[in-house]
């Protein structure tokens, strides 16, 4: 996948809507110290945002395997056009996302909004929370976010608690 040329797309067009978005999973962990080889493009906007998106990507010939109201998946029968997944937010969580994301260099001379790193540990949670059998990697991420980076561990917990999975949390807290 070229992630560059489906970064800039989506750039464009989401800047032109006037959409905030951020990068998130694979690319935002390289973002921020803790890099995992990644296959797709993620990234986050406002769910307001999600009709005019899913337009755009399907007339660049992506076909909409998934769409709810927080997330739409999308592949490409071009390799080098991949797969992009997009998670949608609105209200608070969408202010403070948004509010409190930093501006990183993702490839040379491109840069892009990248969520904080406890609010990229909170979908991950909920990410783990929604689909059991993407625990285990999620959890990983975690486990290197917190070790490249320094995280405040009471919001990290209040996380884990939200979605009711206090018992990984302590695993992870103990192997730190």
């Amino acid at each position: 996948m070229d992630f560059s040329n489906a970064l800039k797309s989506l750039a464009a067009h989401l800047n032109a809507e006037g959409a905030p978005w951020a990068v998130i999973g694979g690319l935002a962990l390289a973002a921020h110290g803790a890099g995992r080889l990644t296959h797709d493009l993620d990234i986050v906007t406002e769910r307001r945002a999600q009709d005019h998106l899913v337009a755009h990507l399907e007339s660049l010939g992506y076909e909409t395997l998934h769409i709810s109201v927080g997330y739409s998946n999308h592949a490409h029968a071009d390799p080098s056009m991949g797969r992009i997944d997009v998670v949608y937010v609105d209200g608070e969580t969408s202010q403070t996302l948004f509010a409190e994301a930093g501006e990183e260099e993702i490839f040379p001379g491109l840069r892009a909004q990248v969520p904080r790193v406890e609010h990229l540990i909170a979908m991950k949670v909920l990410a783990a929370k929604n689909d059991p059998t993407r625990r285990l990697q999620e959890m990983a991420d975690v486990v290197a976010l917190m070790r490249a980076c320094s995280v405040d561990p009471i919001t990290v917990r209040q996380y884990f608690a939200r979605d009711d999975l206090l018992e990984a949390w302590e695993e992870i807290r103990d192997s730190l």
